[in-house]
Order: C-alpha cells, then sequence, then structure tokens
C-alpha cells in the first residue's frame, strides 16, 4: 500500500509520518518511510537546488519541473521497488503536493501541473492520501517555534502564498473524496494521530 502524507507546512505531517511508521512496525507491518523532493541521492541533490535560498530567481516552470523529475527518480529506484515487495510506503509528500503549491500557490495550474506528473510517474497515485489542515498563520506559528527546522527557499512566500495552497488542497480533497482524508491538525498530537492511525487501519482491512 502506498500512503502519502500531505498539508501545509508546519501542519505536522512529517512528525506523524514518523509515528504512523512507528505504530504500523510495531504492529508487524513492514514499511518504509520516505520523503518528498528527495527519498535518494538524485532527488535529494534536485531537493537542494529547489530549495536553496538563493536561489530566488528560479523560475516556476522550472521548479515544477525539477519537482517531477526528483519524483520520477524516488519512484523508480525506492517507491516502486518496495511495492514489489509488498511493503508499505510512507511519502512525506508526493504529487498532491506539486498541485497545491505549484498548480495552485504558483498559479501555473492545477491540471497543466497534474499531466506533468502523471508522465513522471506513469500515472501512479497513492493508495491513501491523509491531508493534514490547518489555518497557515497557525502552521508558521508552529514553523517558528521549530529550531530544528530547515529554513528553504518557500520559506519566503507571502501568507497569501500559504492561504492559496491550502485552500487547493481543500479542493483536491473534494474532488479525491475516496483517496484523500482531511485531518484536523489543529488538534494535539495525540488525537491527530489517533485520527491518522485509524483511517489507515480501515483501508488496510478493506485491502486483505
Amino acid at each position: 500500500m502506498f500512503i502519502s502524507f500531505e498539508g501545509i507546512d508546519g501542519s505536522g505531517k512529517s512528525t506523524i509520518a514518523k509515528m504512523v511508521d512507528e505504530k504500523l512496525r510495531n504492529e508487524g507491518y513492514d514499511t518504509v518511510l520516505t520523503r518528498e523532493p528527495g527519498g535518494v541521492k538524485i532527488a535529494e541533490d534536485i531537493r537542494a537546488i529547489i530549495l536553496d535560498r538563493n536561489n530566488t530567481n528560479l523560475d516556476d516552470h522550472t521548479e515544477a519541473l525539477l519537482f517531477a523529475a526528483a519524483r520520477r527518480q524516488h519512484l523508480k529506484e525506492r517507491i516502486l521497488p518496495a511495492l514489489k515487495e509488498n511493503k508499505i510506503v510512507l511519502c512525506d509528500r508526493f504529487v498532491d503536493s506539486s498541485l497545491a503549491y505549484q498548480g495552485g500557490g504558483k498559479h501555473l495550474g492545477v491540471d497543466e501541473v497534474y499531466n506533468i506528473n502523471i508522465f513522471a510517474t506513469d500515472n501512479l497515485l497513492p493508495d491513501l492520501t491523509l491531508l493534514f489542515d490547518m489555518d497557515p498563520k497557525e502552521a508558521l506559528k508552529r514553523i517558528d517555534k521549530n529550531k530544528n527546522r530547515e529554513v528553504n527557499r518557500l520559506d519566503l512566500e507571502k501568507m497569501s502564498f500559504y492561504d492559496t495552497v491550502r485552500n487547493t488542497f481543500l479542493d483536491l480533497a473534494k474532488k479525491y473524496p475516496s483517496r484523500i482524508k482531511v485531518i484536523d491538525a489543529s488538534k494535539s498530537i495525540d488525537e491527530v494521530l489517533n485520527d491518522s492511525m485509524k483511517i489507515i487501519e480501515e483501508k488496510l482491512h478493506e485491502s486483505k
């Protein structure tokens, strides 16, 4: 099974992904926890270019193409081999992030960015996507408190950008309700984890 974790920066998705991974492993599942952009060397190298704060002149179209390129390499090297071995892949961001950030936030068009990524992924989408939703202002407050978090080029965007990204994520959830499940990320971390595990366990039960 392929599960992605989505949401605006500061929504807690990365933290929850790690906690879900630990819980599933404790239950005896064979899991692979990975992230985008990145997950394998070439994709991590592309990530460094995309998120470098010095690359402020990076063209929006180039950015979208670089994300898709990193995704293709990650998919080929890590995700597909793990799925073939019947492992559960837990991925911190996937296609929906490109649709929300570049398609919505950068105004490139959700359909246009979707087409780029369908080419990159051979039409592969997650079996389940958990969307961690919360007010961008509250999410950015969390980021400010987290001194260990990397500061990257996307952190230079204005609040209106993150509002658009959030709304695009929510639009995607309405468009793909069977795949994308919205979780209230403003709750306590224990509540968010419990909500996440309930949805995942229901999906795992369905697949048996």
